[in-house]
């Protein structure tokens, strides 16, 4: 009987027998590395009036997001299990409101000099971002729906620069 040794995963997660892993970026060079991310909320339009006039309850929404969605990056790695600790040298963080859709969008770039991409760190300061607008304004509309959520770009690294097509 012959055993057949499996194939290599592209998902580097996993080693050959494929068990999860932490992957090994010890031999990889340190380069600048930068990572941009969005995301969206949809909400009523009376909520977003809320946000825009400052009539919240809890305060200036868009304010606390920006800074959940900083702190959030600095913790991706306690969040995500196999994601490396990075020190990162500059998280940006931005919204952008659409009244006609009756929507906020976050935009996240976040920067490091390393052996790893911040890839997850600029999607986790997105996705906690949107997260807090939800949990300040839930009490007005709990239907809110996060959407697009994704990577735009990133830059740095063995494998260069990639940019999202925007088409999908």
């Amino acid at each position: 009987m012959t055993h057949k040794t499996p194939a290599p995963s592209p998902l580097t997660h996993f080693d050959q027998t494929g068990q999860a892993h932490m992957v090994d970026v010890g031999a990889k060079q340190d380069t600048h590395r930068i990572a941009v991310a969005s995301g969206t909320i949809r909400m009523q339009p009376e909520t977003l009036l809320l946000i825009t006039s400052g009539t919240t309850k809890k305060g200036d929404v868009l304010g606390i997001a920006r800074i959940a969605a900083i702190m959030a990056t600095k913790r991706t790695s306690d969040l995500i299990p196999l994601c490396h600790p990075l020190a990162l040298t500059r998280v940006k963080v931005d919204f952008s409101i659409d009244a006609q859709q009756s929507s906020i969008s976050c935009t996240a770039q976040a920067e490091t000099v390393g052996k790893t991409g911040v890839e997850m760190e600029a999607l986790t300061a997105v996705q906690i971002g949107l997260l807090t607008i939800y949990d300040m304004c839930k009490a007005a509309d709990r239907g809110m729906v996060m959407t697009d959520i994704r990577v735009l770009e990133k830059h740095g690294g063995k494998s260069g620069d990639w940019t999202a097509d925007m088409d999908k």
